[in-house]
């Protein structure tokens, strides 16, 4: 497959993902027919999740089903950031959430394609590369960076 055929498959992964969690999202958010929204709500602690825990599970599942790792706590960001900022101050670049989110994306890729390491440094490389572009040794050492931190179990 090459690296255009590449993309459209990952496209496709994420419109399919986005498409399931809106729908997930929709469904416990709309919580049904018009007659359900004029019952009264179960009462919190009632034993039944909230409306806003079920569309967080939702995703949740469907990141861990697409290998996306939930957020680190908060030892092993700065753990992570730390590790970024080693390569290059330009990759975090005071954006440590963005550098989180890109890091978890990252280990989908890892577990999209477990044995094209070219593809994952790739990956890597165009998903850390904004206004600075990093070259393929540093978008390696990211990705060590990201699998080590975030998704070891990649």
């Amino acid at each position: 497959m090459s690296t255009g055929q590449g993309r459209i498959v990952n496209h496709r992964t994420a419109v399919a993902l986005s498409a399931a969690l809106v729908a997930a999202v929709g469904l416990t958010a709309c919580g049904g027919s018009a007659k359900s929204e004029s019952r009264p709500s179960a009462p919190a602690g009632a034993g039944s999740p909230s409306a806003e825990q079920e569309p967080s599970k939702a995703i949740a599942d469907a990141e861990a089903r697409l290998g996306i790792p939930p957020k680190p706590d908060a030892a092993t960001q700065a753990r992570y950031i730390a590790a970024l900022d080693a390569i290059s101050r330009d990759i975090v670049n005071g954006k440590p959430e963005r550098a989180v989110s890109r890091g978890r994306s990252t280990c989908g890729t890892i577990h999209s394609f477990p044995k094209d390491r070219a593809k994952q440094v790739e990956q890597t490389r165009q998903r850390f590369s904004g206004t600075t572009q990093f070259n393929a040794a540093q978008a390696e050492r990211i990705l060590q960076a990201v699998h080590t931190h975030l998704c070891p179990k990649n």
